[in-house]
């Protein structure tokens, strides 16, 4: 999936100053975050599957489903919106 972010010049010329290739290290730093995220998931399903006698689903991307599905996660946006709801 491709994702397009803008910066100005002078951002662009900060970030070359401490990445030597500022879209490699944009990159590499979405990529990390999705992979610690990825990992938090699979916890929160596992324990949630076995805590509820329920079949662990095969393969990474089908757990992480898997935890959407039950409601073990929520997207942030869903948890912000909640939130906000809940302030009203």
């Amino acid at each position: 999936m491709d994702y397009t972010i803008t910066i100005t010049e002078t951002q662009k010329k900060a970030f070359e100053y401490v990445a030597a290739d500022v879209d490699e290290w944009i990159t590499n730093a979405a990529t990390v975050r999705a992979n610690i995220a990825k990992e938090e998931i699979l916890s929160l399903n596992t324990a949630h599957c076995n805590k509820n006698n329920i079949a662990i689903a095969v393969g990474e991307d089908a757990q992480v489903t898997q935890a959407y599905t039950l409601g073990v996660v929520k997207t942030a946006a869903d948890r912000n919106k909640e939130a906000s709801e809940a302030k009203s």
